[in-house]
């Protein structure tokens, strides 16, 4: 008589559980923009969701701490004259997220520690280069200030936010809507999915496609792709039958699917959220009310079935907590954040352990908030792994710290990939244009000071009165 084998896992036994009522943020106006992105970014310091606004697009930003209901007049984030299609939190500054909007523009905005006490208007900078509307976004995972914006006119642009510039534009790789952009672990290549049905790895600063595979999915339905820890790709998609399917991909070798399986015939986009560190894929489909989650091993059947949470309200979009902002004294190895349509709700994903002792085989190093770049030597050629950080006396986020542009001299011809000047560059006399930028950025500065005394003094008063109150 044989005897089935059980496969040896750690994540086996992950079970997911919905957290208390007093926990959750309530009385949100979600968005209802028909647009498969998360519509939520989470980082340890805040939560963030795309929200209705009547005359533009908006966003609420919420300290982790605020749960409960949530006031109607709340200030939000507005700025966009047409909705909010995406958000995505800085990975090296908590006070950092960028939104992309319908109106063509991708926005920069710098979050204050405090709560604001009108809606905040003014991003910290605009970028504009799309002629369509921009629908993706991503920050560079290892290098400062870069990031990568995806429009409707089938264009991947990569900024560097801290002077406003192109960096590089990828504009005839895709012939149709791109679905998705994915960064490998060190920045070096791009994944990215097109309605064309062409799944495609590039290397974003030779502009050069370094492999694709045709129809990954045979569906017409848009398809989703991420880098794993070792280098394949995970795509979600659709089958001919349009039945919802995932797989598995080596891009040194894209003729055979290293795993492929059918999943049910539901015909939301299967959102992937993957952690590097456990190699565990959880799969959130847009009108599904589950989360089925697999760890990907180097074993076959490569795509191994954990578990699925299920819950009776159907998630609208979803956060997902970057591994430093979870609670590793309760072993919790992700956190999601469903958003329905008035509320959001954390979701706790577990590893059942006995000992109350930091579990180092669940907590690898994991990457931190230092970025292990800059944006020009990025830009040059240079690669670097993220700097990882270590979780056992917990993780807390560094105080305010302030995104800095400084907009190049538009008169000032040189290559931005170059790290010195020549002689006669650093000898030559400030330009008219420099001049005037410096005056109107010490003047706007002036003002911000101006503006922040008068508060104090304001607040300084509401203490007086208070004390006078009371005695």
């Amino acid at each position: 008589m044989s005897r089935r084998v059980v496969r040896q896992s750690k994540f086996r036994h992950v079970f997911g559980q919905a957290a208390k009522a007093d926990q959750a943020y309530e009385d949100i106006r979600v968005s209802k923009v028909t647009w498969d992105s998360a519509f939520c970014a989470v980082n340890p310091k805040f939560l963030a969701i795309i929200v209705e606004a009547g005359g533009g697009g908006a966003f609420i930003v919420l300290p982790l701490a605020k749960t409960g209901r949530v006031d109607k007049n709340y200030p939000l984030v507005t700025g966009h004259t047409g909705p909010v299609l995406d958000i995505d939190w800085c990975p090296h500054n908590d006070n950092v997220i960028a939104s992309a909007s319908d109106d063509t523009t991708v926005m920069v905005w710098q979050i204050p520690d405090y709560t604001p006490v009108r809606n905040i208007t003014e991003p910290v900078i605009t970028l504009e280069g799309h002629s369509k509307r921009v629908g993706i976004l991503s920050w560079h995972p290892t290098a400062r200030n870069v990031l990568l914006s995806a429009g409707g006119d089938n264009v991947i642009i990569i900024w560097n936010v801290g002077t406003g510039e192109v960096l590089l534009s990828l504009d005839d790789i895709h012939p149709d809507v791109i679905h998705s952009v994915c960064w490998n672990s060190n920045g070096s290549l791009l994944a990215t999915t097109c309605k064309d049905k062409t799944l495609r790895i590039i290397d974003p600063r030779k502009s050069q496609v370094v492999a694709e595979r045709f129809a990954a999915h045979e569906g017409m339905r848009p398809m989703r792709a991420v880098f794993t820890r070792l280098g394949h790709i995970f795509t979600t998609g659709f089958t001919r039958m349009s039945q919802r399917e995932l797989g598995l991909w080596d891009p040194n070798n894209f003729e055979e699917p290293v795993a492929l399986q059918e999943m049910d015939t539901s015909n939301g986009v299967l959102l992937p959220f993957y952690d590097p560190d456990s190699s565990i894929v959880y799969l959130c489909g847009k009108g599904d009310s589950s989360i089925r989650y697999f760890e990907i091993t180097e074993e076959p059947p490569f795509v191994h079935y954990l578990n699925t949470f299920s819950s009776k309200e159907p998630q609208r979009g979803m956060g997902f907590m970057p591994k430093r902002g979870l609670d590793v004294s309760k072993c919790e190895i992700a956190r999601f954040y469903k958003l329905h349509e008035r509320k959001c709700e954390p979701i706790i994903m577990t590893v059942p352990r006995k000992s109350d002792l930091f579990q180092d085989d669940l907590y690898p190093d994991t990457p931190g908030p230092e970025p292990a770049l800059e944006a020009d030597e990025w830009l040059s050629g240079q690669d670097a792994e993220p700097v990882l950080i270590s979780l056992k006396e917990g993780y807390v986020p560094p105080k305010h710290r302030e995104l800095r542009v400084t907009k190049r001299n538009i008169l000032d011809v040189r290559p931005p990939a170059s790290p010195r000047r020549s002689q006669s560059a650093s000898e030559a006399p400030l330009s008219q244009h420099t001049l005037e930028t410096l005056l109107e950025e010490i003047k706007a500065l002036r003002e911000r000071v101006q503006a922040q005394e008068e508060r104090i003094t304001a607040l300084e008063n509401m203490l007086c009165e208070l004390v006078d109150g009371t005695d």
